[in-house]
């Protein structure tokens, strides 16, 4: 099957409604966005924590955050792995292999994402707000929502590349969670197996749906961007 007849017959498996595809869609949007909603709040107040606050070991801590920027996601899923796997130490809880430790192993490789763009930001944001807001008797609390409100864009932007990150990830969630269709089979994984096998239409179909989600997020957070502005 040539190029054209695969992305004729990949169009029309995403007009038809295949159940198969969107199935797959649906378990990699599910465990993803389970994801974000764990590790966002989590990352931003590390960041922030990191930004605002002095503390031994503080240094070592962003370069540690900063390294595993580039950690291979496959790595965090053998450790993963590991951990789950009947011989590890959370064996018992029989988890790998189940959307749970995809979950999880996603969570692990957005923090790092999330926690280092938010650091940079709340660094860069302009210390008059910060300023204005003690100097008005603001508590702690009402002091990290005006610095949060100030750097809101980047803090997107991070989401955004937080997001982007995990959803194309394959080599963790293959790992833990062993690609099962209709259980753990996600749009990376299904496109690397659909592609080995042939069929190209179904995995032309998947990264289409891929670029589509990617293209949607980073257009929101750019129309969202340019309203405010204007």
């Amino acid at each position: 099957m040539g190029l054209v007849d695969a992305t004729q017959a990949a169009l029309l498996l995403l007009v038809s409604g295949d159940a198969e595809l969107w199935g797959t869609v649906g378990v990699s949007l599910s465990v993803t966005l389970r994801a974000m909603l764990i590790a966002m709040p989590l990352g931003i107040a590390a960041g922030y924590l990191l930004a605002t606050n002095d503390f031994p070991g503080r240094r070592l801590l962003i370069i540690v955050t900063q390294g595993l920027l580039a950690s291979p996601t496959v790595v965090v899923g053998l450790i993963l792995y590991l951990l789950l796997s009947r011989q590890g130490i959370f064996g018992e809880l029989q988890l790998l292999f189940t959307q749970t430790a995809m979950v999880i192993g996603q969570v692990l490789i957005a923090l790092p994402v999330l926690v280092a763009f938010s650091l940079s930001a709340i660094q860069g944001a302009d210390p008059r707000a910060r300023e204005t807001a003690l100097a008005l008797g603001a508590g702690a609390p009402r002091i990290a929502w005006t610095l949060l409100l100030e750097v809101r864009f980047a803090l997107m932007a991070a989401v955004c590349s937080a997001f982007g990150r995990i959803v194309s990830e394959i080599g963790c969630a293959l790992m833990v969670g062993g690609n099962i269709a209709g259980v753990t089979r996600n749009m990376p994984t299904a496109i690397a197996l659909e592609t080995s096998k042939g069929d190209f239409a179904q995995g032309i179909a998947l990264g289409i749906v891929l670029l589509l989600v990617a293209l949607g997020i980073n257009s929101a957070f750019a129309f969202f961007q340019g309203e405010s502005r204007r």
